[in-house]
């Protein structure tokens, strides 16, 4: 098996491949209700969850290639790290995610969809130490949660990971309608139909 090229792809570069390559695979590993608010047009929607619990499954049919999507490219990355075993030829990030694409006058899908999930982790994070700074001035070791949560973006930061993020993608906006994990992971391992 060969070494999968891990370098991010720019928006340039993803946009000449969505163009020139038909086979190509935009696979958006955030949360199904941050994918229903915006989307590459074509690509498939496999949260970063499912890719790590389904990580064993995937074997590679096709030598496509895949360009794995989130908000800014960190989820993204994550999702790299889990399946970068599993026999791509050619399984890139997409440097900047969603957000670079839009910026830079790529294609969207739009509809009713949730906050990205960087924005629901901010205001969540405010309104804890918000409501807890002004709760110390009643009660005076209320100011201690906005201490914890203060350590906890340092730990996230330390091990790029997100704690809260994890807890806010379980819930039901979030999750969107049911899936079946077997369907999205096809999409990203089967052969396009037609294709050699």
């Amino acid at each position: 098996m060969s070494t999968p090229n891990c370098q991010p792809m720019s928006v340039a570069e993803a946009l000449e491949l969505a163009s020139s390559n038909p086979g190509a695979r935009f696979i958006d590993v955030r949360t199904p209700g941050e994918f229903a608010a915006v989307h590459i047009p074509g690509s498939y929607n496999i949260p970063l969850e499912l890719l790590r619990e389904h990580s064993d499954e995937l074997r590679t049919h096709h030598d496509d290639p895949v360009v794995l999507v989130c908000a800014s490219g960190a989820r993204a990355d994550q999702a790299q790290k889990a399946v970068q075993d599993a026999g791509f030829d050619e399984l890139r990030v997409l440097d900047g995610g969603i957000n670079d694409w839009a910026r830079s006058g790529g294609p969207v899908n739009t509809g009713s969809g949730v906050w990205s999930m960087e924005r629901q982790v901010r205001l969540s994070a405010g309104s804890i130490v918000l409501l807890s700074v002004l709760a110390s001035l009643v009660f005076a070791p209320a100011v201690w949660l906005a201490a914890a949560v203060g350590a906890g973006f340092v730990f996230s930061a330390v091990t790029d990971t997100c704690g809260m993020a994890k807890v806010l993608a379980m819930l039901p906006h979030n999750r969107g309608g049911s899936c079946d994990p077997s369907a999205l992971l096809r999409a990203m391992t089967d052969r396009v139909p037609g294709r050699s």
